[in-house]
């Protein structure tokens, strides 16, 4: 039996353990037969007796063999289910191991019965003060904590557990590298975030030690990357011993140790943190955090762990109150690669929060000067020495503003590491413009900015002496959206706040004013990208929002961004506005000719990228079973999905190790498909934008790819004019996404399937042997019956591997009558059983088409049409895999497909509803002849009661 199917239903995986392990571990399972069906069992490795095989007691059993055959604790040192005195109380801990010199002593505790960490870890330690263990562990076996007690009210991570032979004081004195780093980051290794680790700090320690949380976990977080950008330099990473480590010592020595490491991080990286600043948390609460942080690796290829704790610290501190959310970092990504920002060009993020669009501008260009250079990106891209091109273009290009403080340190942190020691991250007002003079004079804020505003000052118009206008090449911007500017000083510097009979206006929206602002940064030609809420698009009283923008500028896209996409702090809809500013001269900047007309790139999001709750949905690795040996030379070469190396249903991860988040903005590094910034590029080589002119690095325009994309995703092309013959000239991608009438676009069949499966081939019998296997005489007007022969010459590997799941469409693939080949069937819940040779299966890509859609056209006269135009005739008609992905199929809207996925699922309803009650009136005759018509009607409207069904009112 295989160990997926009974964990399917529960919070535990396998992902701690080798496949040797597991392999081991499902051989040694036998079944035993039950009234309610095969039941496995196992033999235990500690008490020597068949157990019956839960998932909780699979994740003990390969637990056992950890301790005994990786870690060598011998058996009779091992004890399960032990018993743990709480007064009159006993509770079982799941695994003990008990001390070497004292077999009555509780060494070890392992805790496997709670899937959630925090439950599992207040459960460990009652025990471990129970029985006083130094040592505890909590896995579901996918993540996994180890931890030293302490005392009752601190249990510090450890990296890993001792061996029979080691002591706790070995594993925490062993010399510890960035290579060890590396190898033993806790994020991968224990399948944890660096938020969820700030959240446990949080919770048992920090919110009870009288510090501003925000202030020590910055200070620690600052020191961390200090300690590893140190170890990576040069020669180090091999050799220098990583400083921000708890290996033993005593407490105090350990804040004095970390203390000087962050004295040198400040001296290194000036502006953060000012000269005197300390560590303000007490010894034992410094212990605790650094043991936590100390196997984290903070630096990788794109400083997303960074990120996503400074997102969740400022968050949780000031930035949601102004209405101002964190952008995620592919919503970044994809304006990145839209705007295409060069090495000789500035660009600046003038709402910069923790400094996402330049960061990301910065590596966007370090990739091009490495590749321009002959070098390759690691996956510590964001540490190692970069050819000094690098280090130059982040001290002389780019530039972020930020009012908030905290976000702004932040920012300053993460441009200090890739400008080395150099950043113009500036401490300003964008919308005050007037009073920079006053503020900028001030000591303090010349100490540490001084560097950075003089070269921002270089950039404005010649002989400006004010703060207007500047020659910004590329802005990026998510501005705050919530609050209104009331002060009459500020509103008469913007002319969008002028009403339309010309008098201002008493209050304006925050965003509003940024986009004028915005627009003043950029010289002629210069173009932005920025987000916005989805009302300034379409609303009527809007309208001279987007008229202005349209007069100074180029509406080059807008990209309506997922619902979900800044949860889980608001569920604000909103859309990234593209614009090129109007420019003739070629010696004021880029060309971008004014035009009375001009096609405009709209396209939406179909894939979220983040569920309701605002968690992200990683992508998942999807494969293809090969087909017969016959057919092998017509399909098509596999998707870059079925290229990955590991298990269908794992997350996906690039080459550096990072988890792929699911949605469509754009190709992550040629393991997805391609997206809206793959069209958009097309569409602006198309249109000769001056970012995507013809040179060596861009190739030339690819009509066919331009139009497969169009076909493949949510995009449309509508000309300027006719947004203008819109009454308030809405600009929302999806209304004109909608006018088009997408659904009368077609996608191939190859483009909407994530996999495809042949099945068996092997003899069936009607002797009930073996395991039940679906043909084509079991498809019932849309939907999978229940097989009638079954298959005894498969292994239960193939058997698990051709069980047909929610969501699949088995399809006829020959057949001696042409009406029946290309027939479908929908599986509307998982099954128990497989499938023949002469069907094929398909899991259609959920963000393209539904399983519901995919089946009933199909089943279609249009469908019926695709089918019989590719299938091949001979002495039977065939369908093959490879035949399907030819065909047409339709690219409805989401709302389309959700109505008929509701019509299918009523209908499947329906007819299970008439197969039962068939079922009672077959029963009710019987009975009626066995007893009489007055029990048997009796026995009936019993039956229809307990349905819900009333006869005289059958809906």
């Amino acid at each position: 039996m295989n160990l997926a199917d009974i964990l399917k239903d529960s919070n535990y995986k396998l992902s701690q353990f080798t496949v040797a392990e597991i392999e081991q571990l499902e051989q040694s399972i036998t079944l035993k037969a039950t009234k309610s069906g095969e039941v496995p069992y196992i033999v235990c490795l500690v008490r020597q007796k068949a157990i019956k095989l839960t998932p909780e007691e699979a994740i003990r059993q390969l637990y056992l063999q950890v301790l005994n055959k990786r870690l060598y604790y011998p058996l009779n040192r091992i004890q399960v289910e032990y018993g743990v005195n709480f007064g009159r109380e006993v509770k079982r801990a799941d695994i003990v191991v008990m001390d070497k010199d004292r077999p009555n002593t509780v060494y070890m505790i392992v805790e496997l019965k709670k899937p959630k960490l925090k439950d599992g870890k207040d459960q460990l330690r009652s025990y471990c003060n129970a029985t006083g263990a130094p040592i505890a562990i909590w896995t579901n076996g996918d993540q996994i904590s180890y931890y030293q007690r302490k005392d009752p009210n601190y249990f510090e991570d450890i990296p890993s557990l001792p061996n029979a032979n080691q002591t706790l004081a070995d594993i925490l004195q062993i010399k510890f590298t960035l290579e060890d780093l590396i190898a033993n980051d806790k994020l991968m290794k224990e399948n944890k975030s660096l938020k969820t680790l700030i959240e446990e700090m949080e919770d048992e320690v920090l919110a009870n030690a009288g510090v501003d949380v925000f202030e020590e976990l910055f200070k620690l977080i600052f020191t961390k990357l200090y300690d590893e950008w140190y170890s990576g330099q040069g020669n180090r990473r091999k050799t220098r011993s990583l400083e921000f480590r708890n290996t033993g010592q005593t407490e105090a020595a350990l804040k004095s140790k970390i203390q000087d490491l962050f004295d040198g991080a400040k001296k290194k990286w000036e502006g953060v943190f000012s000269e005197d600043a300390k560590i303000s948390l007490t010894p034992s609460h410094l212990s605790v955090c650094v043991s936590s942080l100390e196997n984290v690796k903070l630096f990788n290829s794109n400083l997303d762990v960074i990120d996503e704790a400074f997102e969740y610290l400022i968050n949780q501190s000031s930035k949601g109150d102004k209405g101002q959310y964190f952008t995620p970092r592919y919503v970044i990504d994809m304006c990145v690669k839209m705007l295409n920002p060069q090495e000789d060009e500035y660009m600046i993020d003038t709402a910069a929060g923790s400094s996402g669009f330049p960061v990301h501008t910065i590596f966007h260009v370090w990739r091009q000067i490495l590749a321009d250079e002959g070098l390759q990106a690691s996956h510590l891209f964001s540490l190692e020495d970069k050819p000094p091109r690098c280090s130059e273009y982040v001290e002389e290009k780019v530039f972020a503003i930020d009012f908030d403080e905290k976000a702004v340190r932040v920012a300053r942190t993460l441009n200090l590491i890739a400008g080395d020691g150099q950043t113009n991250v500036l401490h300003l007002n964008t919308l005050d413009y007037e009073l920079w003079n006053e503020v900028t004079e001030q000591e303090e804020w010349d100490n540490v900015y001084n560097a950075g505003f003089k070269r921002l000052k270089r950039l404005r118009p010649k002989g400006n002496k004010d703060f207007r206008e500047f020659q910004f090449d590329v802005l990026m911007a998510n501005p705050p959206f919530a609050g209104d500017i009331k002060e009459p000083r500020m509103i008469a510097r913007y002319d969008l706040a002028k009403k339309p009979d010309g008098k201002w206006q008493t209050k304006v929206g925050r965003d509003i004013l940024f986009i004028e602002r915005n627009l003043d940064f950029l010289k002629p030609g210069g173009r932005m990208a920025i987000v916005l809420p989805q009302g300034r698009f379409n609303n009527s009283s809007d309208k001279n929002i987007r008229d202005f923008i349209a007069e100074r500028c180029r509406i080059l896209a807008v990209v309506g961004l997922h619902g979900n996409t800044f949860k889980p702090h608001t569920g604000t809809k909103t859309s990234v506005l593209f614009v090129q500013k109007w420019n003739d001269d070629p010696k004021a900047g880029a060309l971008c000719p004014r035009q009375d007309d001009y096609n405009i790139f709209f396209a939406t999001m179909r894939k979220s990228g983040k569920d309701n709750s605002g968690d992200k949905i990683w992508r998942k690795i999807s494969f293809s079973t090969s087909p017969p040996d016959d057919e092998l030379g017509e399909l098509m070469p596999p998707s870059p999905m079925q290229r990955m190396v590991g298990v269908e249903g794992d997350f996906l991860q690039d080459v550096h190790g990072h988890l792929v988040v699911d949605h469509d903005l754009y190709n992550h590094e040629g393991l997805t498909e391609d997206g809206i910034a793959e069209a958009f590029i097309e569409f602006a080589k198309k249109e000769k934008l001056s970012f995507f002119e013809f040179r060596p690095s861009v190739a030339p325009f690819d009509a066919v790819r331009y139009q497969q994309l169009m076909n493949g995703l949510e995009v449309i092309e509508a000309k300027f004019c006719d947004t203008q013959a819109e009454k308030v000239h809405r600009l929302e991608a999806e209304f004109y996404i909608a006018k088009t009438g997408k659904f009368n676009q077609f996608l191939s069949g190859g483009e909407v399937i994530d996999f495809v499966q042949y099945g068996t081939s092997k003899d069936l019998n009607e002797n009930c042997i073996g395991y039940p296997v679906l043909r084509l005489n079991e498809f019932e007007s849309n939907f999978i019956g229940t097989p009638a022969k079954y298959c005894h010459l498969i292994d239960e590997a193939t058997f698990q591997s051709l069980k047909l799941r929610k969501g699949d469409v088995v399809i006829c693939r020959t057949n001696g009558n042409p009406k029946l080949v290309g027939k479908s069937a929908l599986v509307p819940k998982d099954t128990n059983f497989a499938f023949a040779s002469y069907v094929f299966r398909v899991r259609p890509k959920k963000h393209l088409i539904s399983s519901e859609v995919l089946t009933v056209f199909l089943n279609s006269q249009y469908g019926r049409q695709e089918i019989e135009k590719y299938s091949m005739t001979g002495n039977q008609t065939n369908f093959s895999p490879a035949k399907f992905r030819e065909i047409q199929v339709p690219h409805f809207l989401d709302a389309f497909q959700k109505i008929i996925n509701e019509l299918v699922e009523a209908s499947y309803q329906k007819r299970e509803q008439s197969k039962l009650l068939l079922e009672i009136a077959k029963t009710g005759v019987e009975r009626a002849i066995e007893t009489d018509e007055a029990t048997a009607t009796a026995w009936i409207n019993q039956q229809l009661e307990a349905l819900g069904i009333n006869l005289s009112n059958p809906n």
